[in-house]
């Protein structure tokens, strides 16, 4: 099975973090959705006849579109892919953009999942990072999704931020918890290149991140959520058993997926291939049934180096065995004497040839998976 990504490149402002891609405006908004369509035609044949187990609705503000134009774009795909029956259907969504109204109509349309984006409970934090919604919408768009009948819900956080206090973070968590949210994915406030967040800093209207509390608000993240019974299925990301995100999943396996939209990512086991992040030219190479994209055949070392990378933030954790199968005994004995060092003690635990990040080595995941790539 495979998954289908779409990318709704609009958003109403500019979280001041934010490296992705988005305009504020909404000129392009209708050609765009006639763009989306016509892709999807062109791109019928990409996943061959893998039925679709998964469809992720992201951006930018997937929101930010009306509940017809959603319908829209999601009967096309039925009409278009084989989409399995019961597949997640998740939505991003701003807790500003929510309402029983909507959500009546989302149900309606097939969504049978939300990835809403609350970063903090507290109006100082959303201010600082410049979200549209305040602490109230926050709290409230949970209760009315809850209320609409949906269960399976994500809840996004972000800690280690300027603004963000020791307590308040706790606060946030509790928070998540006391709502009962099923799914919660947590994110170190990153500082990204030519962001505007990135540019304040520089000249001093921003004050810069601070790693020893992030690391400290990761560490009791994790023995927070642990405690409430959630599963720390990736490094980022906690789910109540039976909650993991399916289509975020994929990726970490190694499955096919098909992205539509300005920007978005395809990858079909061998290949990679990227849209062009640009709005207007997205639309114009469409509106003469072109595709406008670049792809990259991934080499074996490539493939191996992903491996290592998305395994290692996974509980399931990197399997040697897998790596000996598909890649060759050289590879698997090389990781295994590297890992075998005392540099990496603390930070990983070999349990039946399979390699899992300790509480301190998800503090240095993506350093340790580089140590580890051929």
């Amino acid at each position: 099975m495979a998954g289908i990504y779409i990318h709704i490149p609009f958003c109403k402002q500019a979280c001041h973090y934010c490296n992705f891609h988005f305009s504020t405006s909404l000129k392009f908004k209708n050609d765009f959705i006639d763009a989306l369509l016509r892709e999807m035609d062109l791109q019928k044949k990409y996943l061959g006849k893998e039925q679709i187990k998964t469809i992720y609705l992201g951006g930018g503000t997937p929101s930010i579109l009306t509940s017809e134009e959603i319908k829209i774009i999601l009967d096309k795909l039925y009409s278009t892919f084989p989409v399995a029956s019961g597949a997640e259907i998740s939505l991003e969504a701003n807790p500003d953009d929510i309402n029983p109204q909507k959500l009546k109509q989302w149900k309606q349309s097939g969504i049978n999942r939300f990835s809403i984006g609350i970063q903090s409970f507290f109006n100082e934090d959303l201010q600082w990072m410049n979200r549209v919604h305040n602490a109230s919408d926050a709290e409230r768009c949970i209760k009315e999704v809850r209320e609409a009948g949906f269960e399976n819900f994500s809840i996004d956080l972000i800690y280690g931020g300027p603004t963000l206090s020791d307590e308040h973070w706790q606060q946030n968590i509790t928070k998540a918890i006391t709502l009962n949210a099923s799914h919660i994915s947590c994110y170190a406030l990153t500082v990204e290149p030519k962001t505007a967040l990135d540019k304040l800093i520089q000249v001093k209207k921003k004050e810069q991140v601070d790693p020893e509390k992030q690391a400290l608000h990761f560490l009791f993240l994790m023995k927070a959520l642990r405690n409430a019974g959630y599963e720390h299925y990736e490094i980022s990301n906690f789910a109540k058993p039976g909650y993991r995100s399916m289509h975020n999943s994929s990726y970490w396996k190694g499955e096919s997926y098909l992205g539509l939209g300005p920007s978005a990512h395809s990858f079909n086991g061998n290949t990679r291939q990227w849209n062009v992040s640009n709005n207007a030219l997205y639309i114009q190479s469409l509106k003469k049934n072109e595709l406008n994209f670049e792809a990259e055949v991934l080499t074996v070392t490539q493939q191996l180096n992903e491996y290592i990378m998305t395994s290692l933030r996974t509980m399931e954790g990197l399997n040697l065995i897998h790596v000996k199968k598909k890649y060759g005994e050289a590879y698997s004995n090389k990781i295994l004497t590297v890992t075998g060092t005392g540099k990496y003690k603390s930070g990983l635990i070999n349990f039946n040839d399979t390699l899992f990040l300790t509480d301190e080595g998800k503090l240095f995941a993506d350093g340790i998976a580089a140590d580890l790539f051929f």
